[in-house]
């Protein structure tokens, strides 16, 4: 599950006209990698929650920020994250 993730989340930001090719479950999301802005990182979220049923709250966006694209994928992947099901 968290490799399905991990290429959800790469593919979604590809989407968002982020330049993808360089990155890896290791790239982090914020300031000192991707530097999503917080509308960016807000829809990755949406899209991730449309996806795979995870509601995010307000005090998740700034953890998420610090997290590589493997820690927020086996966040979710785990459930760790607040399930809508």
């Amino acid at each position: 599950m968290i490799d399905q993730v991990r290429q959800f989340v790469i593919n979604a930001l590809q989407r968002l006209h982020y330049d993808a090719s360089d990155v890896t479950g290791s790239t982090r999301l914020g300031q000192d990698g991707l530097d999503l802005e917080s509308l960016a990182l807000a829809e990755l979220l949406i899209e991730i929650d449309a996806h795979f049923g995870f509601a995010f709250g307000e005090d998740d966006t700034e953890r998420i920020a610090l997290m590589t694209i493997d820690e927020l994928a086996a966040e979710v992947a785990a459930g760790r994250i607040e399930s809508r099901a």
